[in-house]
């Protein structure tokens, strides 16, 4: 019946929750072309370099689509919850007023008020997601939570077990942990530090790593979850492999080994970049960002040039502040 074939799907960011929702039908059918050449800045690419580029590009989308098995599934079952419980404060009284603000903190760099209204629909879904999910849980669907070693979808799993353990009865739990590097072949090795960088034709791969949650590990995870709601800290991070409290200047170092690899004046989003592409902090580039507003307000950094009215605050250009 319709219980065996579908069930509860739950990841923790916006992104991965739109990979996992074109997984359930990639692979279905003939594979439909629809190809964009893009071209790096510079010369121009002649028609042919355009064609055999296009070409070869195709050919590797026909051949992931080819290979792809479809995860099957609904994708009205999908639910993500993109709260970033890595940051700031959890405690559990008014726990989604105190995640509101947080996430409005967060999006307050983005232009024109559009974070605080993002913050505030985040928010609001997730919590009606998640009122829909216990029960349905409850009533004896299986959850299946697709999580990593990345900080917000380790504070999500922790936090959803938490959700999960207050039900007297409840549906099989299902895990799926992704394995931080994979080999493909002998020669080259895949690396994903979260759900939101494996590609849709990849998800089903990762079917034969399910384990069915057990009791114990439930109230360990429930348990640890409500340790960290106490400690409350500014940051939660990954050290040594357990996730643990943290000040909020955590990644600051690593933030300015990157500044100062800079000339005297840069560009603000070059520097978030490098961050995340080099260290993969767990953080998204807002929060870097307003970790940079704190350098600025020491008085570290100045602003050389404002960004437009319509973009990110950190597409500002900075400048070190002469010592």
């Amino acid at each position: 019946g319709k219980g065996d074939k579908y069930m509860i799907e739950i990841v923790f960011s916006e992104s991965a929750g739109g990979g996992l929702k074109q997984a359930q039908h990639c692979g279905e059918g003939p594979y439909m072309d629809s190809v964009a050449v893009i071209h790096a800045a510079g010369a121009t690419p002649t028609r042919r370099e355009i064609r055999e580029a296009r070409e070869r590009f195709e050919a590797q989308q026909r051949r992931a689509w080819e290979r792809a098995v479809p995860l099957g599934g609904n994708p009205a079952d999908v639910h993500a919850f993109s709260l970033a419980l890595n940051v700031g404060d959890i405690a559990q009284e008014n726990f989604w007023m105190r995640r509101k603000a947080v996430l409005e903190r967060l999006y307050s760099v983005y232009p024109y008020g559009e974070g605080q209204a993002a913050a505030g629909e985040l928010v609001r879904f997730a919590e009606e997601r998640l009122k829909t999910l216990l029960t349905r849980a409850g009533a004896g669907e299986d959850i299946r939570i697709w999580y990593s070693d990345q900080p917000e979808e380790l504070c999500g799993f922790y936090w959803m077990m938490a959700q999960l353990d207050r039900l007297s009865r409840h549906g099989k739990i299902r895990l799926i942990k992704l394995p931080p590097w994979e080999a493909v072949d002998e020669k080259t090795a895949r690396h994903a530090s979260a759900w939101a960088e494996v590609d849709p034709e990849e998800y089903h791969r990762y079917l034969p790593l399910e384990q069915v949650a057990d009791p114990e590990l439930e109230k360990t995870c429930a348990a640890r979850w409500r340790e960290l709601q106490r400690e409350n800290a500014p940051l939660r991070a990954v050290k040594d492999g357990q996730l643990t409290g943290a000040a909020e200047t955590f990644y600051d170092d690593l933030i300015r080994r990157e500044i100062a690899a800079e000339a005297e004046e840069f560009r603000e989003a070059m520097v978030i970049g490098r961050v995340l592409g080099k260290y993969e902090p767990g953080v998204g580039d807002a929060f870097l960002a307003l970790r940079i507003d704190t350098m600025i307000r020491a008085g570290e950094l100045e602003e050389a040039a404002p960004a437009a009215a319509d973009e990110p605050s950190y597409r500002q250009t900075l400048k070190r502040r002469g010592r």
